[in-house]
């Protein structure tokens, strides 16, 4: 029995880091990446650069230390999804069934009642707005609290970057981050659970939206790699660009709690955190020359936060 409880949960992990290549919903899936390489191509005939192989495969890029400390957080997460974040997808479905009841109760049953088209489009729309919002006020608050900055700075350990950057999470911020998403679409659905009149399948609700699939293709992928991909000075104001991102993940103090916004840039815009690609020269990446050697491992990264708090910091 134990044994067999074991082979599950080998199965249900090595299924997880299979979805980030083959399900839709995740940036690494491989349509997005291809669709990213069209785009690696546009920067790399505008750069005037040699050799495309090596621009793309670039050895420090893929096989150095800090890509392996990437490698190895996805597989050390992919346990942490088995084990809590996927059980607590179903709190989901339970905040979105008593957010209907609440407003059945407040505004009584079939008070409204839209079409499928129209439920789906409204939905796509505030789905990705209010998830915006949300993963901007974590992001925030990821940089502005002390706790939570140390947990945080994990991510910003990278002195490279590839696109599996973008899972380089310690499993305390990787918690956080899917409890705000499940209480966004709890709320979301629920909501519009209510004003379809519960005619549309949760399901097909926590499907891929439109937007996602719009995002991932164009170039999501290129935020976290060295792909300097740039949108017009007017779009940047609306729409985080690869570089702008890169800019976020710079060492450079003036760069610092900049950028924060995963899709939309508008959030960055109104609240003063905004940097265009255009205002910016140079990207290094990393917590800068005196934090970078204590962030080289795995090991240093999933311990360091836990030491950090504690004042135990290594010389």
């Amino acid at each position: 029995m134990i044994l067999l409880n074991i082979q599950d949960f080998l199965l249900k992990c090595s299924d997880v880091l299979l979805q980030f290549l083959t399900t839709a919903s995740k940036r690494t899936y491989f349509v997005y990446m291809l669709s990213s390489l069209i785009l690696v191509y546009y920067v790399f005939r505008k750069e005037k650069r040699k050799s495309f192989l090596n621009y793309v495969l670039h050895k420090k890029v893929w096989i150095g230390k800090s890509a392996f400390v990437d490698y190895y957080f996805i597989l050390f997460n992919s346990t942490i999804k088995v084990l809590l974040i996927a059980p607590l997808f179903i709190y989901g479905l339970k905040l979105s069934f008593e957010t209907n009841e609440y407003l059945n109760h407040l505004f009584g049953y079939e008070a409204v009642q839209l079409s499928f088209t129209t439920t789906m489009i409204s939905y796509t729309i505030a789905l990705t707005i209010f998830g915006d919002f949300m993963t901007y006020i974590l992001h925030l608050a990821m940089h502005k609290i002390p706790i939570l900055w140390e947990f945080h700075k994990v991510h910003h350990s990278a002195t490279t970057m590839n696109p599996f950057t973008q899972y380089r999470i310690h499993p305390l911020e990787l918690i956080l981050n899917n409890l705000g998403s499940i209480f966004v679409f709890g709320i979301t659905t629920g909501v519009f659970d209510y004003l379809s009149g519960a005619q549309i399948s949760k399901w097909t609700f926590a499907g891929v939206t439109v937007f996602t699939l719009i995002f991932n293709s164009w170039g999501a992928n290129l935020r976290h790699s060295h792909v300097r991909l740039r949108f017009y000075n007017f779009l940047e104001y609306l729409f985080i660009s690869p570089l702008q991102h890169q800019v976020h993940h710079s060492d450079n103090p003036a760069h610092y709690d900049k950028n924060l916004g995963s899709k939309l840039a508008i959030w960055d815009w109104l609240f003063g955190t905004l940097v265009r690609s255009e205002q910016i020269k140079k990207v290094h990446f990393g917590l800068g020359k005196s934090e970078n050697p204590k962030y080289t491992s795995f090991l240093q990264n999933l311990l360091n936060p836990f030491k950090n708090l504690l004042g135990i910091r290594k010389s």
